[in-house]
């Protein structure tokens, strides 16, 4: 049983790495139409208002789950790289 809880922790942990990368594509993927059609909209108000609000949702969605993570120490805050001269 010891042999298996390991194993099975990476693949879990290898798994959310890959949903989370997917929530991010999906995110892009997702705002591509919304700035389009905001560019095509020729500046009306409403349609800019309401791609801002699309573009607010699906930031929401794709930054949520890091908040998250980060706050269940899921994931590490950022680290400061000291390079070497």
């Amino acid at each position: 049983m010891s042999d298996v809880t390991p194993s099975l922790s990476g693949l879990l942990l290898k798994s959310g790495i890959v949903a989370w990368l997917a929530n991010e594509v999906r995110g892009v993927v997702l705002a591509g139409p919304v700035i389009y059609a905001m560019y095509r909209s020729g500046g009306a108000w409403m349609a800019m208002w309401l791609g801002l609000c699309a573009l607010a949702g699906i930031a929401i969605s794709v930054v949520a789950p890091i908040l998250v993570a980060r706050k269940l120490k899921l994931l590490p805050a950022r680290s400061v790289v000291h390079a070497r001269y």
